[in-house]
């Protein structure tokens, strides 16, 4: 026989599904200038209504019991939010919530933790007020948000705190962790700009590829620093400095080391992550406007299993121009959006990186 064509499925079957993001809604009370969705304070069309996200759970649980991170827009503009989350877990999965802090209230908290939410995440984009405020596109963002951490605290819910990066705003991300301390998260995870939704206004804030690979440096160096866990989304490139500064310090890369970091690579897309959107649609992530396949459609095991997009995605060797080449391809592997949108293929190498594979040097 031949070798197997790129990107089908192995043997052993697909990939296992660990984390799932879910557009339950694209609406949202905020209009950030960064926002993916470029989300309004409107009705969506065609939003899933309450039978059909219960239905979607139902068939979510054939893949095991992936996180489930409910996310929008505003997750808490829907009003069966609890209703969602509560069949979630009641069927195992580990059921969190991404929102932006300004509609949580001591007793929606309450509500959340009631109904088994695992884990909070909320936005901090800027170190003061006005910075958070200018970044979230309303006045009271800020102090809003802040109120809500309260309500989770007071309800006994862990939290993050999770930070979108450009370059307005990278200066004050060592205060913003800072903040993330004082306040008790369990977690810091910074977000990497990619420039999709109302992101593709922000090009004078996205970052060149210098300071990309700065600012990872910095967060890698953070680590034994912070009593807290850290993470880099959108960056693949972490996961190659952090192999290259193993090796500089000799240090082992295992579990007791690096913790999750050491077993997990760079862009999860398709490989251990999938998005939802709020109608259904499935695609690599909620960055990579690709899409994959519809939950109302077919099953989203089939889907996951079979998508021709999620089977290139796999397969590192389908990767083009210097990531195809690239000796850290399958612990990075670029991120798919950025090439996508920098070129219209999902394939192509990653836009903001300055590494150059030994292949090419």
């Amino acid at each position: 026989m031949g070798p197997e064509p790129a990107g089908r499925p192995k043997d052993d079957g697909p990939p296992v599904l660990r984390l799932l993001a879910w557009e339950v809604t694209r609406t949202c009370n905020l209009s950030c200038i960064h926002c993916r969705a470029a989300s309004l304070d409107n009705s969506y069309p065609g939003e899933l209504d309450t039978r059909a996200c219960l239905a979607f759970l139902e068939d979510l649980s054939a893949l095991g019991s992936p996180i489930v991170i409910l996310t929008g827009g505003e997750p808490l503009v829907r009003d069966d939010i609890a209703v969602i989350a509560q069949r979630g877990t009641d069927l195992g999965f580990r059921m969190t919530l991404a929102t932006n802090g300004t509609l949580l209230t001591a007793a929606r908290a309450k509500e959340l933790k009631r109904v088994g939410i695992q884990r909070v995440s909320i936005s901090l984009d800027g170190a003061t007020e006005a910075s958070h405020d200018e970044f979230r596109a309303q006045k009271g963002a800020y102090k809003s948000a802040m109120e809500g951490v309260d309500a989770l605290k007071r309800a006994g819910l862990e939290f993050q705190i999770n930070t979108t990066i450009t370059s307005k705003n990278i200066s004050e991300i060592p205060a913003i962790q800072e903040i993330a301390l004082d306040l008790g998260a369990v977690a810091h995870h910074v977000f990497l700009l990619v420039p999709t939704g109302r992101g593709r206004n922000l090009y004078e804030q996205t970052f060149s590829a210098q300071d990309y690979e700065e600012v990872l440096e910095w967060f890698y160096e953070q680590r034994g620093k912070v009593p807290i866990s850290l993470k880099a989304t959108c960056a693949p490139h972490y996961y190659r400095i952090m192999r290259q500064r193993a090796k500089e310090g000799g240090v082992k890369l295992t579990f007791e080391t690096h913790g999750l970091d050491a077993v997990t690579r760079g862009c999860l897309g398709g490989t251990g992550f999938l998005f939802v959107s709020h109608v259904g649609d499935v695609q690599p992530c909620g960055y990579l406007e690709v899409k994959c396949g519809n939950i109302l459609e077919k099953p989203i095991a089939e889907i996951w299993a079979q998508s021709e997009v999620l089977n290139q995605l796999r397969d590192p060797d389908c990767y083009k121009g210097k990531c195809g080449v690239c000796e850290y391809r399958r612990v990075c592997g670029g991120c798919r959006a950025r090439g996508f949108e920098a070129t219209g293929d999902f394939l192509a190498e990653e836009p903001l990186c300055t590494y150059v594979p030994k292949t090419r040097s």
